[in-house]
């Protein structure tokens, strides 16, 4: 059968940027969610998290970070685990990070996997790109996400997310 692609919801940051987006009331009738972001930060940072249901517990993750020139992996141990890249802000002006999650049965009374790559650009020095698998060890349906900027920094103005559902018929 073929995967459809439904777009769920969609956020763009307004003006005086935004601590998360958050996205709420997911419907059931998917079978995996995919979500997109393009964002930056207001200060210095380049990660993001996902809260799934506002749990900040029982995350893992798995990451595989490279810049060009060197690379890196291992276990983070934040709670919740990081999952996606935001630009930091004193890298090259205008530019956004790239990333993208997706999660499988996503309502199903399983643990919650999930994994992404993302990409940030630094015309000045090296540009990073990372891949992580991650794991929500709760069995509840997925009904919200939020999108938190990692220490304590917005996301800037234009930063995007896109939420879609996946359907395999």
């Amino acid at each position: 059968m073929a995967n459809t692609y439904t777009l769920i919801a969609s956020s763009t940051v307004g003006a005086g940027g935004a601590s998360n987006i958050e996205f709420t009331s997911i419907p059931s009738t998917y079978t995996d969610l995919k979500l997109v972001t393009s964002l930056r930060m207001s200060s210095s940072g380049q990660w993001y998290t996902l809260k799934f249901n506002n749990s900040t517990s029982t995350y893992s993750d798995r990451y595989l970070l490279g810049s060009g020139s060197s690379a890196a992996s291992g276990i983070d141990g934040g709670q919740p685990a990081l999952a996606g890249s935001a630009e930091d802000s004193t890298y090259t002006a205008n530019t956004f990070a790239n990333s993208e999650n997706y999660i499988p049965n996503y309502t199903s009374s399983n643990y919650k996997s999930y994994s992404g790559d993302g990409v940030q650009e630094n015309n000045a020095t090296a540009s990073y790109m990372a891949f992580w698998a991650n794991l929500w060890s709760t069995t509840s349906a997925i009904t919200s996400i939020k999108i938190e900027a990692q220490g304590g920094v917005n996301f800037v103005q234009y930063s995007t997310a896109y939420l879609y559902g996946i359907s395999n018929s």
